[in-house]
């Protein structure tokens, strides 16, 4: 079983958290919701997602939720709001009453809790009739291109990191696997679609660096080599990129997103 470590706020904010932040945007863009809505953020992290909704659709007000203790503080620190409480819970068993939210989203959490169907059907639970339950995931197969840029040089160096692989892991961060989830969770005017945003990294050594950081998949897999074996990794990793004039290296995320609406 995998140890994905989800510990540190700052680690996962360098990791990936600052590419959530861009894709939440167009996200939020996509659900076009109106404003003064009551919502909640399932798995809120550092509040990347919430920062996002308050900046772009007004709320009246913002409930998030996470299991890390850490991410609450950091996202208690960063997003310093009167209509935002953030709070620890579990996505699968969520705290509140049903139809208590006009929108419940989720983003890049539904595929690490045990079974995703449940989570969206709690979801739907605090939401109320005709409102929006809406998530997004990264496309770990293809799209994500900073981890599977990772783990195929992993696997080149240890071919049995390929079990740890996202890809191999997560099988519903694929559009119809994810439309499937919120089939069975009840939703109706189910819809579903990539997202796509560019990370660009300085040098080799930014693009690096946050995979020292132990949390998540990927850093805490690297975090469990020898340092030869992690040095070999890194070789094998800088081999495969690209960089352009002046060292940046440019690649692209993609993110796959479903809503749809309580009935």
């Amino acid at each position: 079983m995998a140890n994905d470590a989800w510990d540190s706020g700052r680690a996962y904010e360098q990791y990936v958290g600052r590419w959530s932040r861009m894709v939440a945007g167009q996200f939020l863009d996509w659900l076009q919701p109106a404003t003064q809505l009551a919502w909640t953020d399932i798995g809120c992290g550092t509040g990347a997602l919430t920062s996002a909704i308050l900046a772009a659709c007004h709320p009246r007000s913002v409930r998030g939720v996470d299991a890390s203790e850490d991410f609450v503080a950091q996202a208690r620190q960063r997003v310093v709001d009167r209509r935002v409480h953030f709070e620890v819970g579990d996505a699968s068993h969520l705290p509140w009453e049903a139809a208590t939210f006009d929108v419940a989203v989720s983003g890049l959490v539904l595929n690490f809790v045990p079974d995703p169907v449940v989570m969206v059907r709690e979801m739907n639970r605090v939401t109320r009739r005709e409102g929006t339950v809406a998530v997004y995931v990264w496309d770990y197969a293809e799209g994500m291109q900073m981890l599977r840029h990772f783990w195929d040089a992993a696997a080149a160096v240890q071919p049995d990191a390929a079990r740890l692989d996202e890809a191999t892991r997560f099988p519903v961060c694929r559009a119809e696997p994810l439309r499937a989830v919120f089939e069975s969770a009840a939703l109706t005017s189910i819809q579903v679609r990539a997202i796509e945003v560019p990370t660009v990294f300085g040098d080799f050594d930014d693009f690096w660096r946050p995979f020292l950081g132990k949390t998540g998949p990927a850093p805490a897999y690297l975090a469990s080599l020898d340092d030869a074996t992690r040095e070999r990794v890194r070789q094998q990793l800088e081999s495969r990129l690209a960089p352009q004039d002046g060292g940046r290296i440019e690649l692209t995320a993609r993110a796959w997103a479903a809503k749809g609406v309580v009935a």
